[in-house]
């Protein structure tokens, strides 16, 4: 591997995976014929499905599971703790086992726009799309149209704009 792509030693890369330069994974999965943007950060933890495509400065951390076919726009961000604090309520930094990760999962063939942060605890439906520069903070339904901050239910795939 090249001098700028970090990947850790327990990553599991499937067939034919295609990185860009820049990125950083870590203690995750990622499944066939997947494409990585560059300035990508994967965390432990992690699962990525089949033919799916990451775009540049994506940030998808511990507990996201994307399954196959999904499309993550740029900038996207994933979050997993609902309170987050730097110390505890003593006073001392906080380490992993001051916090417990919140799932979060983005079903077969889903769309997530630029600029979207998923919240945790949500889960992204089969084939629905996310507008770019949302905020999704309860679960999309499968087929449907969310946009906006926080997302709203626009449409279901198919239906006729109203």
């Amino acid at each position: 591997m090249d001098q700028f792509v970090c990947i850790g030693p327990t990553v599991k890369l499937g067939k034919d995976v295609k990185v860009s330069k820049f990125i950083n994974l870590y203690g995750c999965e990622i499944g066939d014929e997947t494409k990585i943007g560059a300035f990508v950060e994967i965390q432990k933890n992690a699962t990525v499905g089949k033919r799916c495509k990451i775009s540049s400065h994506t940030f998808i951390c511990e507990g996201v599971e994307i399954q196959d076919n999904v499309f993550i726009g740029h900038s996207v961000t994933f979050i997993n703790d609902s309170y987050p604090r730097a110390t505890t309520s003593e006073g001392s930094m906080q380490t992993e086992s001051d916090w417990k990760v919140e799932k979060t999962v983005i079903r077969r063939g889903a769309s997530i726009g630029s600029g979207s942060t998923i919240l945790s605890n949500v889960t992204i439906g089969e084939n629905a799309i996310v507008g770019a520069g949302s905020v999704v903070t309860k679960d999309v339904p499968a087929n449907a149209i969310v946009a906006g901050n926080p997302a709203k239910f626009l449409r279901f795939i198919g239906e006729e704009k109203k």
